[in-house]
């Protein structure tokens, strides 16, 4: 598996999923799917740092790397720093010239701005891997860990990673990214534990919806009969 080494930093101008994050398609930009699901990501999404608190997320993220990949703040708040995404492609992408070798499967680093989007992203990696087709035919996905289950989420093109890298730490085991086609399908883009484990959460979900539902009608059935109960003792 190879790597490669790319920087956006030249170009700017100055995080637990559940499975309802992880199962749906995101809504054109501009055109977003009406639901509390995506007001939620979307706060947590814009939930930006003060100045202080970026610069003690980056001295505790800097203190917590191993491999030397470090951040830099600057003196205007804008901080500088390295995210790896995964190639994961279903097939050779259309590209001018020569393919590189081992584009797809490779895990790539690239440096980029905190100003940088996921769309900054992507191109960059496509420009990496010299592949003409349109950034629009690829996605960003962040795959998160915790404990046994992997949960995967396609990111919009708003985001920020390296905002998602500080704020999950360094620790790639706990979050990474990952670069594949959306085109194909929403689920054939995931892998086979990652779906098995979409079952085990949709399991989960659905006991504790049916317990939230089991405990709203006992009290209002409570409440009828003690209703019930005060009518009787006044006839």
């Amino acid at each position: 598996m190879s790597s490669g080494y790319s920087s956006l930093e030249e170009d700017a101008e100055d995080f637990f999923f559940t499975a309802r994050t992880s199962f749906f398609r995101r809504a054109p930009q501009g055109k977003p799917r009406a639901g509390q699901e995506d007001v939620e990501k979307e706060k947590e999404t814009h939930n930006y740092l003060s100045k202080e608190e970026i610069k003690e997320k980056v001295h505790k993220y800097n203190l917590a790397v191993t491999d030397k990949l470090k951040m830099t703040l600057n003196a205007n708040g804008i901080y500088t720093g390295f995210i790896q995404v995964q190639m994961e492609l279903c097939r050779p992408a259309e590209t001018s010239g020569k393919l590189a070798p081992s584009s797809n499967g490779c895990m790539n680093t690239l440096h980029i701005s905190s100003t940088n989007t996921v769309g900054e992203v992507i191109e960059a990696l496509l420009k990496k891997f010299l592949v003409t087709e349109s950034p629009a035919k690829f996605a960003l996905y962040k795959r998160c860990h915790r404990e046994d289950q992997v949960y995967a989420c396609k990111l919009s093109d708003r985001e920020h990673p390296l905002y998602l890298r500080l704020v999950a730490g360094p620790r790639t085991d706990t979050l990474s990214f990952v670069l594949r086609e959306h085109e194909i399908g929403e689920w054939e883009a995931f892998s086979l534990p990652e779906l098995q484990n979409f079952l085990r959460i949709l399991d989960k979900e659905e006991d504790e919806q049916l317990q939230s539902l089991r405990r709203r009608y006992a009290a209002y059935r409570h409440k009828l009969e003690e209703a019930l109960s005060e009518k009787k003792k006044l006839e």
